[in-house]
């Protein structure tokens, strides 16, 4: 699908109906533009917080600091390694 929107004198561009459908854009949905040589790309940003809880975390590492989770990971991968 090609569609074709004016840039505004401050930069805006409203994004066409049909790219907002095709993409599922709503109001208050954010949008990033990934810049590949001369061209952008346009994609909706996933809803962060509707991934909650689809992942399962092991008890062990419940409740623990980041830090922490990342230093014991790659104690143990150096460990496997030798």
């Amino acid at each position: 699908m090609d569609a074709a929107a004016k840039v505004t004198s401050k930069g805006q561009v409203t994004v066409p109906k049909a790219v907002r459908d095709a993409l599922g854009i709503k109001e208050g949905d954010e949008v990033v533009f990934h810049v590949e040589g001369n061209r952008a790309i346009l994609a909706r940003t996933p809803d962060f917080l509707s991934l909650a809880g689809s992942v399962t975390v092991p008890a062990s590492k419940r409740n623990v600091a980041w830090d922490d989770i990342i230093r014991k990971t790659r104690s143990t991968r150096a460990t496997e390694r030798r």
